[in-house]
């Protein structure tokens, strides 16, 4: 017997009319009329006896509805149950970002997210370049961008801001340096033509046209670990930069070479409870390190 058959017995018992056995079930009343002889044609039996006054359930019929109204109760519990299980944070979540952002950012929020929810599984996604991150890979996304595209979702945290940094040993072999007038006459550590994108390699094509003395890496983590080093100076994010005591901020933040950052969500896990969950908490804590990201802290 054909499962659909039972909503229309179902629906017919409960209506008594075929229009409004059409209306319960978002069909046209002939819809409904022509299923109902079609099943009775098909099985060889009369389920209903017609008359003016509407649909009147045979003794069979009577025994379909049973089980159809059973059906429907169990379907209404099984909904019920999987709505509820839903609602309950358990499983993987896939949560993409950049090196330095999980080492500065995300790393100390995940303990605190796991102690708070042990049954989350997240399954953290990295690449240094944030044009690799791809946002149908991961179910959040933690991404420095001015213009997310229109069809995807997700919350602005915060702007990130950049300044110059340098080692303490840096700055006492070059007592005399001038960032303001002469800052081609360090030492630079460069990001290479993989951040083209970004605003801070929009300020070193500007502000460095000639400098000599440079390095250049692909990653932020390699600049920030070389800078440190004493190398060189290095252009980093206020939440990079600010965090040890191995580096000094010699600038302000840059001016007009700010990123926004986005927490984005995968449209099609986004209504998943976990992912849901896991959303709310991180971009929570990461509003609370605004000023961090910023540089006004």
């Amino acid at each position: 017997m054909d499962w659909d058959y039972l909503r229309y017995i179902h629906a017919l018992a409960t209506g008594g009319t075929f229009a409004k056995a059409g209306e319960i079930l978002g069909v046209h009343q002939t819809t409904v009329l022509r299923r109902l002889d079609q099943m009775e044609e098909q099985m060889g039996i009369q389920f209903f006896e017609r008359d003016r006054e509407g649909l009147h359930l045979t003794p069979v019929g009577e025994t379909a509805f049973r089980e159809a109204d059973r059906l429907a109760s169990d379907m209404e519990n099984l909904e019920r149950q999987l709505i509820g299980q839903d609602t309950v944070p358990v499983g993987k979540v896939r949560l993409a970002a950049t090196d330095v952002m999980v080492n500065a950012l995300i790393g100390p929020l995940v303990s605190e997210l796991l102690q708070a929810y042990p049954d989350i599984e997240l399954e953290v996604l990295t690449d240094n370049d944030v044009l690799n991150l791809s946002h149908r890979d991961a179910d959040l996304t933690l991404r420095p961008v001015n213009k997310p595209q229109a069809t995807l979702e997700g919350d602005r945290i915060a702007t990130i801001e950049s300044a110059v940094y340098g080692s303490p040993d840096y700055c006492q072999r070059h007592p005399d340096m001038d960032l303001d007038n002469a800052p081609e006459l360090n030492s630079w550590i460069l990001p290479d033509e993989s951040f083209s994108h970004l605003a801070t390699g929009r300020w070193y094509r500007k502000s460095l046209k000639n400098t000599r003395s440079l390095v250049r890496c692909n990653s932020l983590q390699s600049m920030y670990s070389l800078a440190r080093a004493g190398v060189g100076l290095a252009v980093l994010p206020c939440y990079l930069g600010d965090i040890t005591t191995d580096l000094r901020r010699l600038t302000p933040p840059l001016e007009g070479e700010g990123v926004d950052l986005w927490l984005i969500v995968n449209n099609e896990t986004r209504h998943m409870a976990r992912v849901r969950l896991v959303m709310e908490f991180l971009g929570q804590r990461l509003l609370g390190l605004g000023p961090h990201i910023e540089g006004t802290a």
